[in-house]
């Protein structure tokens, strides 16, 4: 067993140069704190799309998302034919069904979408009897059985239907969500309203903290993601400052910060970051002018050509089969491709150049590209050894580097513009529930959800863009002598680092 505790503290949104600002300011002493004692990495890479369920996964199994399966905060079954959402907006919920999604968010995304033969870190250290916490977070699939509490406002929701929700989960040794979750009874109260959920967690983890009822705690404080949606980022201070009281409630519990970190080493991350959105993209309502869509709750849906799944500032586009046959797939990329707000279009082909459509879910075959163009420019890329990428990957080119404003110097690629982009758009490409195509919206720009709710006016995030993916990264009492040597630091670096300070291989 570590000598120390583990706590992996994510703030959902996190963007370096506002944590800094909260700190120069004097808003977050705590983390300024352990900053101070700890080494801070400013671009960590997530996921893409840049989106907390695609995030999360990652986070805690270490894959990316052909690994994990999930593809977004909105995606197309191909099996079951039909829209998995997790909650994108209250009004997606309404027009997706307020119950199907709860079912989705409940059980299916850990239990069902969550690809079941990629252990998570609870998994993993359950299996070597470390003591495994969890405060509100997305991806917590563990070795330990639950029942849904449904409590709150959860519970008068589904009162009706209580039957349908009565079915046990598997998580950590101690599991808190708010209205779904409680393994043992805490005097937090919860809440299931977004941008009020930091509190409860930070009252568990610092009751865990009470009674000594950890060796590993992911401690979640999800509500500057909300904040930033609704405000914009640049208004993020305040929230980060909410963060920061909250963390220190841990620490308080604990005896102070030097009592902390006597017995505790820490990992704090954001999952993505968020830039600015100023107009809302409905990807929907303009192919509908060309091609049928699936709709929800559609009275026809086998007549649909093509299925959207909008996932914040990032689309999977779907060919579906249908009695008038699948839409032209070079008609469809002709058309993204010329969408205003549509930065790159990504997709999959054959060795021959040919489009690789998949009819259900699967990896792509051997010998397949990525192909992602923007604009006038096209890059076409695999797996290989002609050139490598920031991380040591190997990849073979063909095309425009223009197209990801890339640069290739001693035989390493970089983007400033779109971070670990090839490792990233491949992932997303081959995960089993990708669209045909894959859209990154421009700077400014959030589809638009099955609700018709984007968030213009404030913030948003998903695309491959820098200002959605880099976030800080900070390591203290763990983590590699020196961080700094590691040219790029990604969400998938993370459980290998838990990994190590547990001793497990």
């Amino acid at each position: 067993m570590a000598a120390k505790k583990l706590i992996l503290t994510y703030v959902d949104s996190l963007r370096t140069d506002m944590l800094r600002r909260a700190v120069e300011e004097g808003r977050a002493p705590t983390f300024a704190a352990l900053i101070e004692r700890g080494v801070l990495i400013e671009d960590c890479v997530s996921s893409f799309p840049s989106v907390t369920p695609v995030a999360c996964a990652e986070m805690v199994t270490g894959l990316g998302a052909e690994g994990h399966w999930i593809s977004g905060m909105n995606w197309y079954h191909r099996l079951e034919r039909r829209y998995v959402d997790y909650g994108s907006s209250i009004e997606a919920s309404r027009a997706l069904g307020v119950f199907r999604v709860l079912f989705d968010l409940v059980y299916n995304m850990n239990l069902a979408h969550l690809n079941p033969a990629a252990e998570t870190l609870f998994e993993q250290l359950d299996d070597a009897a470390v003591r495994t916490a969890c405060t509100p977070f997305l991806i917590y699939r563990g070795r330990h059985r639950h029942q849904v509490s449904l409590e709150g406002l959860l519970r008068r929701a589904v009162d009706a239907t209580r039957s349908k929700f009565r079915h046990h989960t598997w998580g950590p040794r101690e599991l808190f969500y708010g209205d779904l979750y409680a393994s043992s009874e805490v005097p937090c109260k919860s809440t299931s309203i977004p941008g009020a959920r930091d509190g409860y967690s930070a009252c568990c983890a610092a009751e865990l903290a009470r009674r000594d009822g950890f060796d590993f705690l992911l401690f979640s404080l999800p509500d500057n993601d909300n904040y930033s949606h609704r405000h914009g980022p640049e208004a993020s201070v305040e929230s980060i400052a909410k963060a920061d009281r909250c963390f220190a409630k841990l620490v308080e519990a604990t005896g102070g910060l030097d009592s902390f970190l006597a017995g505790h080493a820490l990992v704090l991350l954001a999952d993505h970051a968020q830039t600015a959105v100023h107009r809302g993209l409905p990807l929907a309502e303009i192919l509908a002018h060309q091609w049928p869509v699936l709709q929800p709750s559609d009275s026809e849906p086998e007549l649909a050509q093509l299925a959207v799944s909008p996932t914040a500032r990032a689309a999977h586009v779907y060919l579906l089969p249908a009695p008038a046959g699948r839409a032209d797939p070079d008609a469809v990329r002709e058309s993204l491709v010329a969408i205003e707000g549509v930065d790159l279009v990504c997709r999959l082909e054959t060795s021959e150049g040919d489009p690789l459509l998949r009819e259900e879910p699967g990896a792509p075959p051997p010998g397949a590209w990525a192909v992602v163009e923007r604009r006038k420019h096209r890059l076409r890329f695999h797996p290989g050894s002609e050139v490598s990428d920031l991380r040591g990957e190997g990849w073979i080119l063909d095309g425009d580097l223009a197209a990801l404003e890339a640069t290739v110097e001693d035989g390493v690629l970089s983007s400033d513009t779109y971070p670990d982009p090839l490792a990233r758009v491949w992932s997303a490409l081959s995960s089993p529930h990708a669209g045909d195509f894959l859209l990154s919206l421009s700077p400014g720009y959030e589809a638009v959800d099955w609700g018709g709710v984007s968030h213009a006016g404030g913030g948003s995030h998903g695309s491959l863009h820098a200002g959605d993916s880099l976030g800080p990264l900070l390591f203290v009492g763990c983590g590699p002598d020196d961080p700094h040597q590691r040219p790029q630091w990604a969400l998938r670096d993370i459980a290998p680092v838990v990994h190590d300070h547990f001793g497990l291989a």
